[in-house]
């Protein structure tokens, strides 16, 4: 009989396994702060990471061009100073000048492209966070809190208070079907 019965909680224990854990889904942890990683809802989330891999292209594309800027002012010096022996001191001092006056216009050029394209990170991930406040404040709310800590800044704290991965999930969600778009082929339309 005491077998039967320790049978039939366990069944009635199993069955109800599904109802127990859609109650833990609903019962959030309810905490007055929160904490979230910036840095990895920016390069963890789908949307943020498709900002990243578009800066992270234009950084390649201008690290090539360094390189091939770099080589071909390295073959330019190698003539100078090959032609260094056929010319007067006076005409080889004017080109010298001209040269060195063209590395250091080129190298501003280049910095500045840097400088853009950090500029260009900064604000990409200046607009991803306005963009998904929503999302946040929603969580917050949800979660009862009342402030919202960066979780590198935080010496000690429980997992549960940590949103970022839930953050995440919701970012991708709402930015799916952008996502999408922006990675599908453009389909130019037929010239008359």
């Amino acid at each position: 009989m005491l077998r039967k019965t320790a049978i039939l909680l366990c069944l009635g224990a199993l069955l109800n396994a599904p109802l127990w854990a859609q109650e833990a889904a609903r019962n959030v942890v309810r905490s007055p702060i929160v904490t979230v990683d910036q840095e990895r809802l920016f390069s963890g989330s789908a949307y943020g990471a498709a900002l990243l891999e578009e800066i992270e292209r234009a950084t390649a594309d201008l690290s090539a061009e360094n390189r091939k800027i770099e080589a071909e002012l390295l073959a330019e010096e190698r003539e100078l100073t090959q032609e260094r022996g056929t010319m007067s001191t006076a005409n080889f001092r004017v080109k010298a000048a001209t040269f060195d006056e063209k590395v250091v216009a080129i190298r501003k050029a280049q910095d500045d492209k840097t400088r853009a394209l950090a500029a260009r990170r900064d604000t990409a991930q200046k607009n991803f966070y306005q963009e998904i406040l929503p999302i946040l404040t929603d969580i917050v709310r949800e979660r009862g809190a009342v402030a919202v800590l960066e979780s590198r800044a935080v010496i000690l704290s429980a997992d549960s208070i940590d949103i970022t991965a839930e953050a995440i999930t919701r970012i991708d969600a709402r930015h799916a079907e952008r996502i999408k778009t922006a990675d599908e082929p453009a389909v130019s339309e037929p010239q008359d």
